[in-house]
């Protein structure tokens, strides 16, 4: 019996490396955020001429710097499959936690600072753990821990302090260190540029290199896509979940820090409904909800997306009431290009 004929070449797929340049970047999960943030730039650039300002771009960037610390952790959990519901109180509890260890004790404040580390570590592994042990959705364990840590973050501060908010710390011991590390500001070019962004395109750095260059970025992939898959080619899938848990943890804590620092004081009631925000900046970048997909990049234009929305708003001096309703009809245009951006890269 003789082989069927090789389908003709224009009809076979073109490895990677020949692709078009054109069909190579609409593959990218960020080209449709990238797209999306261009048009928002435009339109502000166009309604608002003080958004065109050095100072009010670094504003911009410091209102996505915020945003986007949380954004890339979450967004690694959501590639590797899950959500975290919890992230935004927990950035409240980490920064309670350092407020009133270093108040209540007496200690420098560096005390309070790796108690909170400690704590918002063990909260995130503590989800993680609960995930890989009961089987659980995602969504159900870390409902669970928003609502008790929401609870807590109230009870606990009204025990202590006697009020909803914590004491002031800033004539403790160590604040001042503390404030040059999570709180300052650096001149870039003439131009007041808060730590956090400089943090945040650090932080950005090092997770693409450890999602595209390293083993743990492919087996985050691996369990995003298929966890059982993963298990069955040696994949440690616990150990995945668990650890990227535990970085949204670590990134809740550096936002709670941040927060502590700028303005010494924290509100109990703080960080609800921020975990929405965090998984939109996430999907907006090109992270799908399904997991296994998405890129660091995006969940960094998606963040600094949500910046220029909510600054420029004020710029063009429109009514700040529409944000959340902007906000929305950004997700959803977003989400519909990056489906058309997908379909139209992964098309023979």
């Amino acid at each position: 019996m003789t082989a069927p004929p090789a389908p003709p070449r224009a009809a076979r797929e073109l490895p990677t490396a020949r692709r078009p340049l054109p069909r190579r970047v609409l593959a990218r999960p960020e080209t449709g955020a990238l797209l999306g943030a261009l048009a928002v730039f435009l339109l502000f650039w166009a309604a608002a001429p003080a958004f065109r300002d050095a100072d009010a771009q670094a504003t911009i960037l410091y209102q996505s710097s915020t945003l986007g610390i949380m954004g890339l952790a979450v967004a690694l959990l959501m590639i590797g499959g899950e959500f975290d519901l919890s992230a935004g109180v927990a950035v409240t509890t980490s920064a309670l936690t350092a407020s009133m260890v270093a108040f209540q004790l007496t200690l420098n404040v560096w005390s309070g600072v790796l108690v909170a580390l400690a704590l918002s570590l063990a909260v995130g592994a503590l989800n993680g753990v609960l995930l890989v042990t009961t089987r659980l959705p995602s969504f159900l364990v870390t409902l669970g821990t928003f609502l008790m840590l929401q609870g807590l973050n109230l009870a606990v501060t009204k025990a202590i302090t006697g009020n909803v908010a914590t004491d002031t710390i800033a004539d403790m011991d160590g604040f001042a260190q503390a404030e040059r590390v999570f709180a300052s500001s650096v001149e870039i070019a003439g131009t007041q540029v808060r730590v956090t962004v400089l943090w945040w395109l650090g932080f950005a750095a090092l997770a693409t290199w450890v999602l595209l260059r390293t083993r743990y970025g492919n087996w985050v992939f691996a369990v995003g896509g298929s966890q059982e898959s993963a298990r069955a080619v040696g994949v440690p899938v616990a150990f995945v979940k668990i650890s990227l848990f535990t970085l949204v943890g670590f990134a809740a804590w550096f936002v709670g820090m941040h927060q502590l620092f700028a303005y010494d004081t924290v509100q109990s009631g703080g960080g609800v409904g921020n975990e929405l925000l965090y998984i939109a900046a996430a999907v907006i970048g090109g992270c799908l909800l399904t997991g296994g997909y998405g890129s660091v990049p995006g969940p960094v234009v998606g963040a600094f997306l949500f910046g220029m929305a909510q600054q420029g708003i004020v710029y063009a001096d429109w009514d700040p009431d529409w944000f959340l309703f902007f906000l929305g009809a950004m997700l959803l245009l977003a989400t519909l290009l990056n489906v058309l951006v997908r379909k139209q890269a992964t098309r023979r």
